[in-house]
């Protein structure tokens, strides 16, 4: 091996070597962001999960999607409510700033809107299931 072989081999191993570090410290940082965003939306997650709401929203799910002879479906997506129906999606989101509402429809978000916990459950199903 000649010296300019050597010398171009140990170039592309530092080149490889500050790519590896660069992509790691990002990675670090995408850890971060995503353990404060969790963090943060915590308290919220805790009210969806073990809330009267909650609890009031799954009662309603059952009676409401009976009296309109639709299925309705509820799974819980680590702390993501989401209810089916059919082609439609309604999933309940705790984020930093409270619970969000995402309605999506044939695999489209389609709106967002925020959630009120004090609010009538059965108004939420009713309204999402309207065109359904």
């Amino acid at each position: 091996m000649s010296f300019l072989d050597d010398l171009e081999n140990n170039l592309k191993s530092l080149e490889t070597q500050e790519e590896g570090k660069e992509s790691a410290e990002r990675q670090h940082r995408e850890r971060e962001n995503q353990r404060a965003h969790a963090k943060a939306a915590a308290p919220f997650a805790e009210q969806l999960k073990d809330g009267p709401y909650t609890a009031e929203l799954l009662r309603q799910t059952a009676r409401v999607g009976h009296s309109m002879r639709t299925m309705i479906r509820a799974a819980w997506l680590d702390t993501t409510l989401r209810l089916e129906a059919r082609d439609r999606k309604l999933e309940l989101r705790p984020t930093a700033g409270g619970i969000v509402a995402v309605y999506v429809e044939n695999k489209q978000e389609v709106r967002t809107e925020p959630l009120d916990l004090n609010g009538s459950p059965e108004q939420l199903l009713r309204g999402w299931l309207e065109a359904v």
